[in-house]
Order: structure tokens, then C-alpha cells, then sequence
């Protein structure tokens, strides 16, 4: 193996990545550049969208609506990525097809990052917004499968959790930038206009995103796959239905597992997209939400270090059960949020389990499925964490258009996480069709 150069090839001699190989740095190097975009939309698209929408001129809408409407785009997003997830994935398995997909994948949303600052209204910045988020979420569902073909079972919590981990410090690096952009912008210092403030902050976010992405797009090489013929698309279809049969009368262990990703992901999945929302309800001040959830990635950053160490010595899925009472307890102190320090509280309780509950369901999921067909069940993965998104996002948005409070949209949540608790202990006493 060749030994890399440059700042990258630094980084991977440094003693943070030095127990990781090249193929397993490669791929962590990918969540710090798509968490650059996450970290975005939980953050200032939310404000730059409202900026937009919020208003008295025609064509604008109430604060109430702009917030139902924001939650509907994120569920338009995660319908449509439940519906092509699991035939991007299969088309994925075929061979020579997964570093097709996640680059056609990873062009197509960080261009449309970039155009999103541009647009001139809120209807098309939600639009734009969208797709960018769908082809976000299709390289997504590639790069979890890759992880069975970059490293070893034996190292998969390890090498997930550190993805998560440095996705979330990795992310404040463009998001900084970004920041100060919307600080010079007409909500904070107004040197500079809003138009121009949301370009630089897209444009520097979307830069980031296909720079760090370029590791792995040039070193990956998939390992595990199906064969191709002449007929892959129609096969991949009559695939995805015999693998669902599969699952749903054979392998009961991956069937109760996605019950319960489903219920418990739910939370973590609108809590994500509805921070903001959360504290600008609340009229908190929105630089002090920005730098509350900044301060969270550093947070977040040390728990999924956490429990990267503590999976080396204790059961995967007793790690996950720690991180659903965890955040059981967030949704329902969320009760009691009333300012900004209740807010920072919350954000912090949030970060302690995010990472960890997302990258240990990750290479639990790994473990649990045949690795030549990871592409395709990543999309039926993808499908239960995204139904479970679009559920959240459903509730918090009847619940606003009802004239409900945030406090209460979001301690619903925790109905999900206790059932997801139940349905993962009942998983984990299944034996895998595939072990």
C-alpha cells in the first residue's frame, strides 16, 4: 500500500487515525464531508428559509406556516428517498456499480447545495432544497453499505463510531465559516445582504462536502457483489421482493431489528431536523441556538468516542438499549424548555447519545445481513429510518397547524423510543438466518 501524502496522508500518520487503515480512513473522511451538509440543515436553512418565507409582502406566510411547511418538505424528502432507497441500493450491489452510484450521488447534492443559495423565494429554495436532500441521502444509503467491504466485522462499532464522531468536529470547520457569513448578514451586522450571505454559506459548505468526499471516491473498490447481466434493473426489482419475503418470513432478526430502528429512530430522526425549530418557537435567540448547536458537535464528538471504546468491550446492542433511555429521558425533559439555557441543556443531552445511537445501529445492521447484497438492504434500512423521519415530521407539523406547543410535539417522541426499547430486546433474542 502506498503511503499518502499531503495533509490527508498526515492526518491518517497522525495518532488520532492511526489505527485506521487507508480504505477505513477514506470512508470516516466522507461523514466529515456530508456532515458539513447536515450540520446545515439542522441549523441555518432552516433560519435562511424563513428569512425567505416569513412576511406581509405577497407570496409570504406566517412564522406557524413556514415551520409546517419546512416539515413537510423534510417529509416530501423522505418519502421519496423511501420509495428509490432500496432499488438504489441494489443497483448499487451489482458490480462496478457502488462507486458509480455514490459519485453520481455526491455531484448531483453538492451542486444543488450551492444552487440553493441562489434561489430567489422560499417555494423554490424549499424545492431545490428537496433534491439536494434526496441525492444526499442516496449517496448515504451507498456509503453505509460500503462499510462491509472497507473493513472487518470485528471492527465495524469502531470504525462506524468514528465516522459519526468525526463527522460531527470535522463539520464545524465549513460550518464556521458558514456562520460568519450569516452573522455578517442582515440578522446580526448587516454588512453584507442576505442573498449573499446564504451563496457564501452554501457555496463554502458545498465545497467542503466534494473535497473531502474525493479519498474515497478514488480508493474505494467494492469487494462484495452481484454480478451483472443485461437485465440488472428489471433483477434488482424482483430482487428487493424476494429479499422483503425474505426478511419478513425467514429472517427474523433483521424483521424485529427494523421495528425497532424504525420506533427509535423516529425521535432521533425530528429531533435532528427541528431543532432550530424548537428554539426559534420558543423565540430564543437564533446565534444563541447556532452556537448552542455548534458547541453540541464537541459533544456529540466525545460520545461517539465513548461508546467507539466501550463497543470494544460490551455488546452492541446493549450500547444502543443505553442510548434509547437516554434519549428517552431528553423527550420528555423537553417539557419543561422554556429558554436558552434549557434549550443548551437539551442540545447537550441530544449529543451525548446521537452519534452513537446512529453508528451502532449501523454496523449492528452490518453484522446482521449477507454483505454481497448491503447496498440493497441498506435501502430497505434507509426506508424505516426515513418512515420513521417522515412520522416524526408529520406530528410536529399537525401538531403546529393544531396550535400545539413545540414542548409537546416533542415529548411525544418519547412514545417511540419506548417501544423501539422493547421491539430491539425482542431482535436481539432472534437468531439471524444469516449467522
Amino acid at each position: 500500500m502506498t503511503e499518502k501524502r499531503g495533509l490527508l496522508g498526515a492526518l491518517n500518520r497522525s495518532k488520532l487515525f492511526r489505527d485506521l487503515n487507508e480504505n477505513e480512513f477514506s470512508w470516516v473522511l466522507y461523514d466529515v464531508g456530508n456532515s458539513a451538509f447536515t450540520m446545515l440543515a439542522c441549523s441555518l436553512i432552516p433560519i435562511w428559509f424563513k428569512s425567505l418565507a416569513i412576511g406581509d409582502a405577497p407570496g409570504q406566510i406566517t412564522s406557524d406556516r413556514a415551520t409546517a411547511y419546512y416539515s413537510i418538505a423534510v417529509a416530501v424528502v423522505t418519502v421519496v428517498v423511501a420509495i428509490m432507497g432500496p432499488f438504489i441500493g441494489a443497483i448499487s450491489d451489482y458490480k462496478g456499480l457502488k462507486k458509480i452510484c455514490f459519485t453520481t450521488a455526491v455531484a448531483v447534492g453538492t451542486l444543488g447545495c450551492i444552487l440553493t443559495g441562489f434561489a430567489p423565494n422560499w417555494l423554490l429554495f424549499a424545492i431545490i432544497f428537496v433534491l439536494t436532500k434526496i441525492t444526499y441521502s442516496g449517496s448515504q444509503i451507498v456509503y453505509d453499505s460500503m462499510l462491509n467491504d472497507i473493513t472487518t466485522k470485528d471492527r465495524m462499532d469502531k470504525v462506524s463510531s468514528y465516522g459519526f464522531a468525526w463527522g460531527y468536529i470535522g463539520s464545524c470547520i465549513p460550518f464556521i465559516v458558514a456562520l460568519v457569513f450569516y452573522i455578517l448578514g442582515p440578522d446580526m451586522l448587516n454588512v453584507i445582504s442576505n442573498r449573499l450571505s446564504m451563496i457564501c454559506g452554501f457555496s463554502v459548505t458545498s465545497v467542503w462536502w466534494f473535497i473531502v468526499s474525493l479519498p474515497l471516491i478514488k480508493g474505494y473498490k467494492q469487494v462484495n457483489y452481484v454480478e451483472r447481466d443485461s437485465h440488472a434493473v428489471r433483477k434488482a426489482f424482483v430482487q428487493i421482493a424476494k429479499t422483503a419475503k425474505h426478511i419478513v418470513t425467514k429472517d427474523k432478526k433483521v424483521a424485529f431489528f427494523l421495528i425497532a430502528f424504525f420506533l427509535y429512530i423516529d425521535g432521533v430522526g425530528t429531533i435532528i431536523d427541528n431543532c432550530i425549530n424548537i428554539g426559534t418557537d420558543l423565540k430564543l435567540s437564533s446565534i444563541g441556538q447556532v452556537i448552542t448547536l455548534l458547541a453540541t458537535q464537541v459533544v456529540a464528538f466525545a460520545g461517539s468516542l465513548v461508546f467507539a471504546r466501550l463497543s470494544q468491550k460490551h455488546e452492541t446492542v446493549n450500547l444502543i438499549l443505553i442510548c434509547i433511555a437516554g434519549y428517552f429521558c431528553v423527550c420528555l425533559y423537553a417539557l419543561t424548555l422554556k429558554s436558552l439555557l434549557g434549550f443548551a441543556i437539551l442540545a447537550f443531552g441530544v449529543g451525548c447519545f446521537q452519534g452513537s445511537i446512529q453508528s451502532l445501529s449501523r454496523s449492528y445492521f452490518s453484522k446482521i445481513i449477507p454483505p454481497d447484497h448491503s447496498g440493497e438492504y441498506f435501502g430497505i434500512y434507509d426506508i424505516f429510518s426515513k418512515g420513521a423521519s417522515f412520522l416524526g415530521s408529520a406530528v410536529i407539523a399537525a401538531v403546529k397547524l393544531e396550535g400545539g406547543t413545540i414542548n409537546v410535539a416533542v415529548a411525544t417522541m418519547a412514545i417511540f423510543f419506548a417501544f423501539g426499547f422493547f421491539m430491539l430486546r425482542v431482535a436481539d433474542r432472534k437468531t439471524s438466518y444469516n449467522e
